[in-house]
């Protein structure tokens, strides 16, 4: 598979990940895409330095040859991809966490240990 081809798997994997799978629809929400540019923004600086410099260098025939920065869009792809993936995994484990008692796991109530009264204090002599 050809370096375009494992991009464009990924970036579906990311989308089925956050849409179907979790179901944190973060693909659908405004604020998901802004937090997307400030990250794309500094992933073309890094991207550019990288591969301007040439201390990372693509075989031409394994990428389409469409370039931001000096890096290939590709790259663009997979970062795509690895910030959706960890943001929705993110989301979707402080769902779990964070739910409200008897409400975790879809539902199904943690079995509680009755707590005994603390002993008062004695009277008498």
């Amino acid at each position: 598979m050809s370096y375009t081809g494992a991009a464009v798997v990924a970036v579906a994997t990311a989308a089925l990940l956050d849409l179907a799978v979790l179901r944190t629809r973060l693909l659908t929400r405004r604020i998901f895409w802004v937090s997307y540019l400030i990250t794309l923004a500094f992933q073309l600086v890094i991207n550019g330095v990288l591969t301007c410099r040439r201390i990372v260098v693509y075989d031409p025939a394994a990428i389409l040859g469409v370039r931001l920065a000096c890096a290939p869009v590709e790259d663009l792809l997979f970062g795509f991809a690895l910030v959706t993936s960890t943001l929705a995994w993110w989301v979707w484990w402080g769902r779990r966490f964070n739910a409200p008692r008897g409400r975790r796991w879809h539902g199904w109530r943690h079995a509680r240990t009755p707590r005994t009264p603390a002993p008062g204090p004695r009277s008498g002599p």
